[in-house]
């Protein structure tokens, strides 16, 4: 019996250490964990292991954080709220597909201040929208709809076949950057931008939105290395914005006109783009004051390469070449009647320098006056092949050596 009383009490003792050790272990390691966390470590959000997206965005806390989303088509049919500063949503490429399904004119993603709002206590700062595609319908709203966010970046996006524009940018006023972006067969504008400053749109695709880019009351819109092909309106509308720079872009094939300058833009360079095979235009100055038209190539562009309008003036032509699509000896690149290509109008304007520029196989004229006479204009040191003039015309406005073969 005492035998027995004493091996109990043994299997108890050893019982309780195996207990006290076990506690202990696991104390140690919750120590050993609390230690090793990444002091100022924020949250990262694996949607995939959430009810909806919107449940993975509420998760994020207000210091901001990262949501990954996996891949798979998700659709939505209400617009997905992000509400907080400091946050990365990040997919999978174009695996990450969300769908809009709204018909009543709701957008897929909206990023703005919960309080909403329309001043600037209600702005939110560093959101970026990477890698993931976004389509919508007919009827849906904006792909991304961003109110009032500074520095926002969305970069390696596709935005599809919404009702509203593929990215609308509403007062993001500090730093908005948009790259590497494909925006397509949206029913309004590819990427419209209302009151923004420092924008840097480069290395995007547009093709076949109702225009392409449009930016209007902003400031230093630095746009490069674009391709625009197909749009069913304009390519770059600008207005009521200065101190920019469109260069290295390709503008082809829209129905509208590649570029428009228009309400009270100024100090614009628009240099080394290639605007081609334009319907209704290439450039219109319709607006536009202390601005620079350097190097571009105007080719087979249908109806006014360049026009610069009565409320336009103090413009720089330079270096620019106005062609159709010959290619040497008796051969052109497209048929007969494809080779329309026009050159230069001048509407009533004042104070314009038009100087080194080649004009070959234009019509109906290399330089066209309409209007009421242009004044202050200089035309000098042109060369025009195969081309008529106008320049003769022009009343009150300086016109010397120019070049005709």
């Amino acid at each position: 019996m005492k035998m027995l009383r004493w091996m109990l009490a043994v299997c108890v003792a050893l019982a309780v250490v195996a207990m006290v050790n076990d506690l202990v272990t696991a104390r140690g390691e919750d120590a050993l964990a609390e230690e090793t966390k990444l002091p100022g470590a924020r949250a990262v959000i694996e949607a995939i292991d959430y009810p909806s997206l919107q449940a993975a965005f509420d998760a994020l806390p207000a210091s901001g954080g990262a949501v990954r989303i996996p891949p798979g088509v998700f659709e939505i049919s209400e617009p997905l709220r992000v509400c907080v500063s400091d946050v990365l949503i990040e997919g999978a490429g174009t695996a990450t597909h969300i769908k809009n399904v709204n018909t009543q004119g709701a957008s897929a993603l909206t990023l703005q201040h919960s309080g909403g709002g329309e001043n600037r206590q209600a702005e939110l700062w560093r959101m970026r929208i990477a890698n993931l595609r976004l389509t919508g319908n007919p009827k849906s709203g904006h792909g991304i709809e961003a109110r009032r966010i500074n520095e926002i970046f969305i970069e390696g996006v596709t935005v599809s076949y919404h009702g509203g524009d593929g990215i609308h940018l509403h007062f993001c006023y500090e730093d908005p950057r948009i790259c590497d972006t494909l925006m397509t067969y949206n029913k309004k504008t590819g990427l419209h931008l209302t009151g923004c400053h420092d924008i840097v749109v480069a290395s995007n695709q547009f093709e076949e939105n109702n225009d392409a880019l449009r930016c209007i009351d902003g400031y230093n819109l630095c746009m490069t290395g674009n391709n625009l092909d197909d749009h069913l309106r304009h390519g770059v509308v600008i207005e009521n914005t200065y101190g920019s720079v469109l260069a290295g872009n390709m503008i082809e094939e829209c129905n509208g006109t590649a570029i428009v300058l228009d309400r009270d833009c100024y100090g614009i360079a628009l240099t080394a783009n290639v605007i081609a095979h334009n319907t209704a235009g290439g450039i219109d100055l319709r607006d536009a004051h202390g601005c620079s038209v350097s190097a571009n190539t105007f080719t087979i562009v249908k109806k006014n390469a360049l026009r610069i309008g009565p409320d336009s003036g103090r413009i720089m032509v330079c270096g620019n070449n106005f062609s159709d699509s010959y290619i040497g000896g008796e051969q052109v690149r497209r048929a007969e009647n494809d080779r329309e290509a026009s050159g230069l109008v001048l509407a009533g304007t004042t104070d314009v320098a038009v100087v080194g520029n080649l004009f070959s196989s234009v019509g109906p004229k290399a330089l066209a006056v309409e209007g009421e006479p242009s004044e202050r204009v200089l035309f000098s040191d042109n060369l025009l092949r195969d081309a008529t003039s106008e320049h003769i015309r022009l009343k009150r406005a300086l016109v010397e050596s120019n070049l005709e073969d």
